[in-house]
């Protein structure tokens, strides 16, 4: 964004509001998603959804999704299960001016948990 009409609502540098930015896109997918019903046939169709989604916020350039087929429960006599922490693996590129930052969103199996971290951020150091 050339001109950022809410740049001056936030403090640090243009790598800080990179590495907030991304991790507000990766608390808003986890948060939002999960629990939608699919199949493992629509799994793919969501992936997609949920990108289009994020890539139309602020300052996003990139976004991956993947719902992992394996984890998925599929189950009951209607045969559909619901997204999990643990089946998501996102990945999000957001740039804020010569900033970016990638973070990530992972199941982490030694932890049992959903993971966000940053994986990069990029981007010099002052305003």
């Amino acid at each position: 964004m050339a001109d950022d009409p809410t740049r001056t609502y936030f403090a640090g540098t243009d790598r800080d509001r990179a590495a907030f930015e991304a991790g507000i896109k990766l608390g808003s997918i986890l948060h939002q998603y999960v629990g939608t019903p699919l199949t493992s046939a629509s799994a793919g169709s969501l992936e997609r959804a949920i990108e289009a989604a994020t890539r139309v916020q602020p300052l996003v350039e990139r976004v991956r999704v993947r719902i992992d087929r394996e984890r998925l429960r599929i189950r009951g006599p209607y045969r559909y299960g619901v997204v999990t922490e643990d089946a998501l693996d996102v990945e999000v590129t957001v740039r804020v001016g010569a900033a970016r930052a990638v973070g990530a969103l992972r199941y982490v199996p030694d932890f049992d948990y959903p993971l966000m971290y940053l994986k990069a951020v990029t981007g010099r150091t002052k305003d």
